[in-house]
């Protein structure tokens, strides 16, 4: 039951993490095993089995983010799609594309910060408890990755306009396309 309810979560936070599907899996499968092995001595605190299992899953995504890894394959991936698609399907595949190649190259922490608060709808208080940070220093964290998130977007010739005139997924509509926009930051 508690994978039922907490599994999607988690492998959303570990795909955007680590932008592989594959290791999101193994993360959460590794999250629910370390909740397993630790069930008899864990202890409810702030964020509660949710902030943990965040917790634990944030981790293993820095562990794997920390390994060395080179794939090298002969085939060429397909990168197009051969059926005809409308400007505007195709323009709002590009700005998410933008948006997650953006995220990628932020530095870990930023990249959490952005994925808890924007795309999984955290609080700044229950992120701070994953992240292991007090309020302030996840403002300042949010702060700054914000700032940096707006400059890989310029630097890619992407406006927060360009992105939400897209309708990219998950981002057009979050409270961080708002952020980005206006400097407003998620509720705390």
């Amino acid at each position: 039951m508690l994978v039922e309810r907490h599994a999607a979560a988690l492998y959303r936070v570990a795909a955007r993490m680590l932008g592989d599907g594959h290791d999101a899996e193994d993360v959460v499968q590794d999250c629910f095993a370390r909740m397993w092995q630790n069930a008899p001595r864990w202890q409810p605190t702030g964020a509660g089995l949710v902030g943990w299992l965040h917790r634990v899953a944030m981790n293993l995504c820095f562990d794997r983010k920390r390994r060395f890894r080179v794939v090298v394959t002969d085939e060429v991936p397909d990168c197009a799609d051969q059926a005809p698609l409308a400007d505007r399907l195709i323009e709002q595949r590009q700005a998410c594309a933008q948006v997650a190649a953006a995220l990628a190259d932020l530095p870990e922490r930023y990249r959490a910060a952005l994925v808890l608060c924007y795309y999984e709808n955290f609080s700044n208080a229950l992120a701070a408890q994953v992240l292991d940070l007090n309020i302030k220093a996840m403002e300042s964290l949010l702060f700054r990755a914000r700032r940096q998130m707006r400059e890989l977007l310029e630097a890619r010739d992407i406006t927060c306009r360009d992105v939400a005139f897209a309708g990219a997924a998950d981002f057009a509509n979050s409270p961080a396309a708002h952020a980005f926009a206006t400097g407003a930051g998620p509720r705390a």
